[in-house]
């Protein structure tokens, strides 16, 4: 697991988990939980029941799939479903995501974190990535599926010593809820681009050149002009 992953995932229940009565009956599922360099799990409050799922036995792993387009829960029995550093891996993330909404409550929130750009890691695939309008398109899967799901936020975050733009969302399952939560990761971050806000239309930071590239055109324009330095 890479830095923001980790911080992002921190973010999260800082600013959205105070529009949860009580965190002991609150019931987490993660989504591809194996503990790779560290957990999101360690961010989630103690007293909570988290159940880590995914396609391998391993560390932070609680029940193995059998199927990774049916999760063994019931249906609406679940407050948060996070899924950070995964979906890449799924062929068909989008039946996932189906079933994440699914056994979730109403009320209930999903948490995705999922790489925008960066190196190639097959685990045992590596097959997408994610860009600003990610959520939207998600939603419109949703209700495609009569699922009332509505994107409360999502944002590319920036890079931490390593190639990594992940791309965060927040969704709540039935948008009726929206009001429920007043609070957003992007009230207090300022290190993103591309972000959306539930209600607003227009982009927050928005840049269309991937932070790749911003580094490459600013190492050559400083590389040009160490050239046009006079003894160089």
């Amino acid at each position: 697991m890479h830095p923001t992953a980790m911080s992002n995932c921190v973010s999260f229940f800082e600013e959205y988990l105070d529009s949860f009565q009580s965190h002991d009956d609150l019931k987490i599922i993660e989504i591809g939980s194996q503990d790779v360099n560290g957990s999101i799990r360690s961010a989630a409050p103690p007293n909570c029941k988290y159940i880590g799922v995914d396609f391998v036995e391993g560390k932070g792993v609680d029940v193995v799939l059998d199927d990774p387009y049916s999760l063994p829960f019931n249906s609406e029995e679940a407050d948060i479903v996070l899924s950070s550093s995964c979906m890449e891996h799924s062929e068909m993330f989008w039946l996932v995501y189906l079933e994440m909404l699914r056994i979730l409550k109403p009320k209930g929130l999903i948490y995705l974190n999922a790489p925008s750009n960066g190196l190639i890691h097959r685990y045992p695939v590596d097959c997408w990535r994610f860009y600003p309008d990610s959520g939207h398109a998600l939603v419109s899967w949703a209700r495609r599926n009569s699922i009332n799901a509505a994107l409360l936020e999502s944002y590319l975050s920036l890079q931490e010593v390593h190639p990594w733009n992940d791309f965060v969302a927040v969704f709540v399952k039935d948008e009726k809820f929206v009001a429920d939560f007043p609070k957003r990761i992007l009230h207090n971050l300022t290190a993103f681009q591309n972000g959306i806000i539930y209600g607003k239309n227009e982009l927050l930071n928005p840049n269309v050149i991937p932070e790749d590239q911003q580094n490459i055109i600013v190492m050559f324009h400083k590389i040009k002009e160490l050239m046009n330095t006079p003894g160089h």
